[in-house]
């Protein structure tokens, strides 16, 4: 497992003595294994999430369609955001097209998901970024990713962190009819932007 501290604006942020670093308001960045028991949190808040936008058949359908299994290492993991002991931010990588030689470079960002407690305090773009170095650390160069229309805040995240649009008509395997595919270089490591 891998884990950074980084601070998010929770609004419950209190200096400890002498400087001391106190969890309350630190956000703990993980790189978990698929079988750690922290990612239960992202899964059901996943299901909520996914319930809310397409319904629980719908929500049932997507999280079974890549089960957590789809992560394992050495070619995948998760990486989970955790403050004060509960996970509020999360994504997953796999290999894209697995046994694809042509594509072997290149990986597949899924479950990218904050809770809606906690969004608009920069926790999808530090999981992205986290993403990004799992992925590098893998090997990895490329990353294909899909979101629906039915998620606005995910288009507009990955079209400022630099995510480019690719026509869904040159996608062969689209995971389903309406998805948006997303493409990232991940050699190019020039700062996103911040708007």
């Amino acid at each position: 497992m891998t884990e950074t501290n980084t601070r998010a604006d929770a609004g419950t942020g209190t200096g400890g003595a002498g400087g001391a670093d106190v969890h309350t308001g630190a956000v703990r960045m993980l790189r978990v294994p698929h079988d750690d028991p922290r990612v239960a949190g992202l899964l059901a808040g996943l299901m909520e999430e996914y319930t809310e936008r397409y319904g629980a058949e719908g929500a049932a359908n997507e999280l079974s369609r890549y089960p957590v299994t789809e992560f394992v290492a050495p070619h995948g993991c998760l990486v989970l955001a955790e403050l004060d002991g509960e996970v509020v931010a999360g994504g997953a990588l796999r290999p894209y097209r697995k046994g694809r030689v042509d594509q072997a470079d290149t990986v597949e960002f899924k479950r990218v998901w904050t809770s809606a407690r906690h969004r608009r305090r920069g926790l999808g773009r530090q999981i992205m970024t986290a993403l990004e170095e799992a992925a590098r650390d893998l090997g990895y160069t490329r990353v294909m990713l899909f979101t629906g229309p039915s998620q606005p805040e995910a288009v507009a995240l990955y079209e400022r962190i630099g995510y480019r649009w690719v026509d869904p008509t040159t996608v062969e395997d689209l995971p389903y009819p309406k998805a948006i595919p997303f493409a990232h270089d991940l050699r190019n490591r020039t700062p996103q932007p911040l708007a």
